[in-house]
């Protein structure tokens, strides 16, 4: 005969039950005590009487849910987190799971698993603090939220990085990001470039008074233009209102976007073995799409604030450098230390004492206009001064 093992609150049934049989106390008292219903006490009587001490424990005591995890995935579960996939977190290693191995377990059975073989997960999170939750914008393309981290995204694989990206206020989706080397107007005038061509122009920009959007006095709250930063300029070409925050609590949509991705991008950018710039920013492209699908959020109002690129507005002469420079009586100008030689047209009266506005690219090149119009310009080789003896 197959001993059947009690537990304590089996022990406690089966003694109340016992009172019941022997007529010591009746059902609606040993309901009270069990916490049952009388028809439950008259149900466990019944099978006390017909199988004994075997009927107290549940029927399913010992044996195996027909909804646990088999062993086998099980075991290739803790394949991957060990070999293909280590340091992910638990809700990052769940997404991938599903979406790259086609395995689709809850982040609880991740959890429980990894926790069961001793991985546990990277992440520390911090306890919640009290804060007034600020209203999203109500249509995408409103606001969005601007800035850069520096991280070791590369783990010294590679070269230091900078990763610059903007997020919309309503969505909570990234519609452009890139790895730079640094955080320079160049990173943020690409960044604008992208998502200007790609999505369109947003209503607003919230950024923090970094010296690339602030030029001023950081007491105040307006920039003269004559002293406008080359980002604040061509968003006043693009129409996009820039507003300044006051605390990086203020851009908390982009801040807590940084903690995703510093915690799961590195383990993308280790996975894909990335150690160059273009490398990580091929990972980066997928992961923003990956994220966006995961965390996006759907706008409060339907339609969208983005404006579509003007047809006639040229990007190259957008996103650029510029400066005014006064032309020399015998036109010239001085750009970087470096005398160039204009060439007015002809029947032209010349350049003298013009304003001729400079443009440089991205990779260097200059364009020279007056007026809108290319100027046809050459380098000089200038000798230098020699001080006499």
């Amino acid at each position: 005969m197959e001993k059947v093992i009690l537990n304590t609150r089996d022990q406690l049934r089966l003694s109340v039950i016992q009172e019941v049989a022997c007529g010591a106390i009746r059902g609606q008292e040993a309901a009270v005590l069990l916490g049952l219903s009388v028809r439950q006490v008259r149900r466990i009587l019944a099978a006390h009487r017909r199988e004994g001490v075997a009927s107290v424990p549940h029927g399913n005591r010992g044996r195996r849910p027909p909804h646990a995890l088999d062993p086998e995935t099980r075991s290739r579960i803790l394949a991957l987190a060990r070999e293909r996939y280590p340091g992910a977190n638990y809700c990052h290693f769940r997404d991938v799971l599903e979406e790259r191995e086609g395995i689709k377990v809850s982040r609880s059975t991740v959890r429980r698993v990894l926790q069961q073989a001793g991985l546990s997960s990277p992440r520390r999170r911090r306890p919640p603090e009290h804060r007034l939750r600020r209203e999203r914008s109500p249509r995408e393309g409103m606001l969005l939220q601007v800035d850069a981290s520096r991280h070791a995204w590369l783990q010294g694989r590679g070269p230091e990085l900078t990763l610059l990206a903007v997020i919309d206020d309503a969505t909570g989706t990234v519609p452009a990001a890139v790895f730079w080397e640094q955080e320079d107007h160049w990173g943020y005038l690409h960044v604008l470039e992208q998502l200007a061509v790609q999505r369109g122009l947003p209503l607003a920009l919230y950024a923090d008074r970094h010296a690339i959007f602030w030029p001023g006095n950081h007491d105040a709250d307006t920039v003269d233009v004559r002293t406008e930063t080359q980002v604040g300029r061509v968003l006043r070409e693009l129409g996009i209102r820039l507003i300044y925050a006051h605390s990086p609590q203020a851009k908390g949509r982009i801040e807590r976007w940084w903690g995703l991705c510093q915690d799961r991008l590195v383990q993308e950018l280790a996975w894909a073995g990335a150690t160059t710039r273009e490398e990580a920013n091929v990972v980066l492209a997928r992961f923003v799409a990956e994220q966006n699908r995961h965390f996006g959020k759907a706008a409060g109002e339907a339609g969208t604030a983005y404006r579509p690129w003007p047809a006639d507005m040229d990007p190259h002469r957008v996103f650029c450098l510029k400066e005014l420079r006064i032309a020399r009586r015998d036109n010239t100008i001085l750009w970087r230390g470096t005398v160039w030689q204009l060439y007015p047209p002809r029947a032209h009266p010349g350049y003298a004492r013009a304003r001729i506005e400079v443009l440089e690219g991205r990779q260097g090149e200059l364009t020279m206009t007056h007026k809108g119009v290319v100027v046809s310009a050459a380098r000089m080789t200038v000798a230098p001064k020699i001080r006499a003896a």
